[in-house]
């Protein structure tokens, strides 16, 4: 895409939508995600474990909202972000004002917050807000993507990924509608962010029992090409790089590849089962760096590990750097979890 085309995009900053109905959070939907990503606190998987918490019911891990948030932005990329033939995830932004429960029912909005241009790529950021029943926004996804146009893509991948994908997704050439566009934006009124995430006591570590400096202790998690397809049909991510080997290499991989949001899922419950809380998080940022490879005989091994970045006597809480890394490759460039403690 052109300087002149970027510009034009930038034009389309501020587009907003919000989809049709409500996303009601279930409690098996709930474990199902849980179980993709490997994590087995308690508060996600046993209602009575989750009420010794404070919890009404099972906790969503706090990745859990991308699944929703992907299928509500497959209009954006549709008919708003236009002129690129697929997207390559770089950042993730989550923001747990306060932890989703099973029984939720949310509305999800969806805006086009940001086109820069870098270095010739365009990063596109996409932001979801989940608001819940009492009209609160309970959570804030941000998503930042890389515009891939053909000059990047082997054209023998276009037919190979048409002839693999499920019959009712398209993930080459998604945004070539010819309808005319019409911008819409975000009606006036105010907007409630829920303190919830603030106000109860977590089930952490005590402020005074943790300092600068501490180290989490280190974990290895494996993943197979099983947990991969596993993976893709609970969250809705069809891209084959992710199960299919030929898709991967045409696509200039060295092997299919774990998701981004896999991995990131994987961290933050590496982060909970230390913490003892996953709705003590309140924030949860991470920028992708080197994909984890994922064959079909080994598998992967990812190790995690993390350490206390800051703490802040103030508001009780810290920032914990989190480290990824798979055949001796970081995976997360910069990783950080906002935590409170007791």
């Amino acid at each position: 895409m052109t300087a002149a085309e970027t510009s034009a995009m930038e034009a389309r900053v501020g587009h907003y939508y919000q989809m049709d109905g409500t996303y009601l959070v279930g409690r098996e939907k709930v474990r199902e995600y849980a179980r993709a990503v490997q994590d087995y606190h308690p508060s996600h998987w046993d209602v009575a474990a989750a009420a010794e918490l404070g919890y009404s019911d099972v906790v969503a891990p706090l990745t859990f909202t991308s699944t929703p948030g992907m299928s509500c932005n497959r209009e954006m990329f549709e008919s708003v972000v236009v002129g690129y033939d697929t997207y390559m995830q770089t950042e993730e932004v989550f923001e747990q004002h306060r932890p989703i429960v099973a029984g939720d029912e949310l509305k999800i909005d969806v805006e086009l917050t940001s086109v820069r241009r870098i270095a010739g790529r365009d990063l596109i950021t996409v932001t979801n807000t989940f608001t819940d029943a009492a009209g609160e926004r309970v959570h804030t996804l941000h998503t930042t993507v890389v515009g891939v146009t053909a000059e990047d893509i082997d054209p023998a991948i276009k037919t190979a990924v048409h002839n693999a994908m499920m019959h009712d997704v398209n993930i080459m050439n998604i945004g070539e509608s010819d309808a005319a566009y019409v911008k819409t934006v975000r009606p006036e009124g105010e907007i409630r962010v829920s303190q919830g995430g603030l106000t109860r006591t977590p089930a952490t570590p005590s402020f005074d029992e943790v300092k600068v400096g501490d180290v989490l202790p280190v974990r290895h998690t494996r993943l197979s090409r099983g947990d991969l397809v596993n993976y893709a049909g609970v969250a809705g991510d069809a891209n084959p790089i992710h199960w299919d080997e030929e898709i991967a290499k045409l696509a200039g991989l060295p092997d299919v590849i774990a998701h981004g949001m896999l991995t990131m899922g994987l961290g933050a419950g590496f982060a909970s089962a230390w913490t003892g809380d996953p709705g003590a998080v309140t924030r949860y940022a991470v920028r992708l760096s080197a994909p984890a490879v994922v064959s079909a005989k080994e598998g992967a091994d990812i190790e995690f590990s993390g350490k206390i970045k800051s703490l802040d006597p103030e508001t009780r809480s810290g920032v914990i750097l989190v480290g990824a890394k798979s055949a001796e490759k970081k995976i997360f460039g910069l990783a950080t979890l906002h935590v409170r403690f007791r």
